[in-house]
């Protein structure tokens, strides 16, 4: 379950573990965080994508992150933190949400801090920067992050068609 250690608002923040680093989201996304289920596997050629959990009367697809935020895969995880994601709208259009979960290892816990700037070397996923007791942690963004094997994909196949 979630600590609550501050009360929820704009700098409220989900702080969680995947693999052996933290990394933050902004609570306002974030739905639940959910017991391991059973997951369902398909066949499909998206490698962030690990299956679908079915919560709630919804089909949650789980995006194995680690990959890209650590490395490696995460075999080690505990939850599924659910949060919202965002897509963009055309013109005229209202964006779009659909939940999405990640596995996360252990407990989350809710803090409240000031989102920091971070530097021109950090990746496009990372928003900014929380300082909690003396540790810099990375807050994600959620809709850049998923979005990361798309970008990919789509740079891959236009590389390929080109040679």
């Amino acid at each position: 379950m979630i600590a609550e250690s501050q009360s929820a608002g704009a700098n409220s923040y989900v702080l969680l573990q995947i693999g052996n680093r933290r990394f933050g989201l902004p609570s306002g996304i974030v739905t639940e965080l959910a017991p391991p289920v059973r997951l369902h596997t398909f066949p499909h050629t998206s490698s962030l994508v690990a299956g679908v959990i079915v919560r709630r009367g919804r089909i949650i697809p789980i995006y194995e992150v680690a990959k890209i935020l650590l490395g490696r895969s995460s075999s080690a995880h505990q939850f599924y933190l659910v949060a919202r994601r965002g897509f963009a709208a055309r013109p005229g259009e209202a964006e779009t949400f659909e939940s999405s979960a990640i596995p996360v290892n252990g407990q989350c816990e809710l803090a409240t801090s000031d989102l920091q700037p971070c530097g021109e070397d950090r990746p496009p996923y990372v928003s900014g920067m929380l300082a909690i007791d003396g540790e810099s942690i990375e807050v994600l963004n959620f809709d850049v992050l998923l979005a990361m094997e798309t970008a990919r994909v789509t740079d891959g196949s236009r590389a390929e068609a080109q040679s």
